[in-house]
């Protein structure tokens, strides 16, 4: 089997146009091969997936466990022919920027993974060569075994490549030259989703056949190929307890495979809608799930669609069982400013308004603790979270104390409920399906009640 992770020194080296270009490159040769992100990042899956047709989940050690990250990986190769992961940041960037834990290495240490560097050869030749071998000696196994130069002439790499290959001793499997197919357009939360990009799927085709013509494939598959690994077992067919309803459009797009697969493991039938587009919720729901998104962009759509926006007033309030993170916490109160700072009414669920702000608000890692029991958790309860936003609440809530892992920063957030999850802060239920498990099981009694 064909397995690598492909790093990089920093952000902005175009890991995501290699990985694309490479899964893309691997499926036309008959490899079937599957895809992974490391960390919390949701829209470059959306590539991996929506684009090329793969499925890809996320790997994340900050809000999953080893067991859980190894269970992961193994269940999702299960029949495929080859396997590439996509780093995040630079490739020893960790938790909190002073840490290794939860870094591309620190993935591919765990899973075992060989990794490809993608360099992007700006400004410097020989001190690339300082640069590399010092990536490749920071930690006692980097597991760097090949470079690739991205956005680079074939005058200059005809130049670089043996040099490289001969001051690091790693070999140089290819290159791709600067491509205007390459340069995916970015927003306040990074690059725009796959499904906004025009003829991204051409673009991704042109980027492989090029590729193709610019790379050693067999020399890269040779060396990335690996032993055949015991896969897990499928998951164990469940009786389907309760209907819920998932937010899924442009606006509510940032939902995590794996969190959709612990719902549907714990029971559920999930059941997609669109806030923007749906006039009422589906029938006869158990539960309702809003996950993150651009409800920003979308704020005047949103609030013209009054009839769906007074649905999901009235069933929460009559105690419909709900998990509402990010853009779907933003959509439940009052009013949300779009970009331009004008200001529409919301579901009028919670007090609070949706705020545009200039920068990051409360960004990266987090642990919650819960002050009181609710629907997902118990007092005292302690959870790995991420956030990632730009625009922020008047009213954040009270029901968590969260705290940076590796600062004292802390703040107050969140509303739990009995049957209520809303917050900023995304959740990752495969790092504990019992999340899920609680809020199928509310949402199982809350249908049977429904239905009596």
């Amino acid at each position: 089997m064909i397995e690598l992770l492909l790093a990089a020194p920093a952000s902005g080296s175009g890991k995501t146009a290699v990985t694309c270009a490479l899964l893309e490159a691997l499926a036309k040769r008959g490899l079937s091969p599957c895809a992974f992100k490391c960390g919390p990042d949701y829209i470059d899956p959306m590539f991996h997936r929506s684009v090329l047709h793969v499925e890809s989940h996320n790997l994340d050690l900050f809000l999953c466990g080893k067991e859980r990250l190894e269970e992961l990986y193994e269940r999702h190769i299960s029949g495929h022919g080859a396997a590439v992961c996509e780093g995040v940041m630079g490739f020893y960037d960790g938790v909190g920027g002073s840490t290794t834990e939860a870094s591309a290495w620190h993935v591919a240490s765990t899973l075992n993974l060989p990794v490809l560097l993608v360099i992007r050869p700006k400004g410097a030749s020989l001190t690339l060569a300082a640069q590399i071998k010092g990536l490749c000696t920071f930690r006692e196994n980097s597991r760097i075994q090949g470079i690739f130069l991205n956005d680079c002439s074939p005058m200059l790499f005809s130049s670089l490549a043996p040099m490289l290959e001969k001051e690091t001793g790693l070999p140089v499997l290819g290159y791709l030259p600067h491509m205007e197919e390459a340069a995916f357009e970015s927003r306040h939360l990074g690059l725009y989703t796959a499904g906004e990009i025009e003829g991204l799927q051409q673009r991704i085709d042109r980027l492989a056949q090029k590729l193709e013509e610019t790379t050693d494939m067999e020399r890269l598959l040779s060396l990335f190929a690996g032993k055949e690994r015991a896969c897990a077992a499928p998951p164990v067919q469940v009786s389907k307890k309760a209907r819920i309803a998932v937010a899924w459009d442009e606006a509510f797009c940032f939902a995590y495979a794996e969190t959709l697969d612990v719902f549907e493991n714990a029971g559920a039938e999930l059941v997609k809608f669109s806030p923007l587009h749906d006039t009422d919720l589906p029938q006869q729901i158990g539960g309702l799930y809003l996950s993150g998104g651009y409800p920003e962009l979308y704020a005047k759509a949103l609030s013209e669609n009054e009839s769906m926006r007074m649905a999901v007033q009235s069933a929460i309030r009559n105690g419909l069982p709900t998990v509402a993170e990010c853009g779907g916490f933003l959509y439940l109160g009052q009013n949300l400013e779009d970009e331009t700072g004008t200001s529409y009414p919301m579901a009028g669920v919670l007090n609070g308004n949706g705020i545009k702000k200039q920068k990051l608000v409360r960004f990266g890692y987090a642990y919650l603790t819960a002050n009181s029991d609710s629907l997902l958790f118990s007092k005292g309860e302690q959870i790995p979270v991420h956030e990632f936003h730009y625009w922020d609440s008047t009213e954040n809530g009270e029901s968590f104390h969260a705290k940076k892992p590796v600062s004292s920063r802390s703040w107050a957030c969140g509303f739990g409920e009995k049957n209520l999850y809303a917050a900023f802060p995304h959740l990752y239920f495969w790092g504990n399906p019992q999340w899920g498990e609680r809020f199928v099981n509310a949402a199982a009694e809350y249908q049977n009640q429904m239905i009596e």
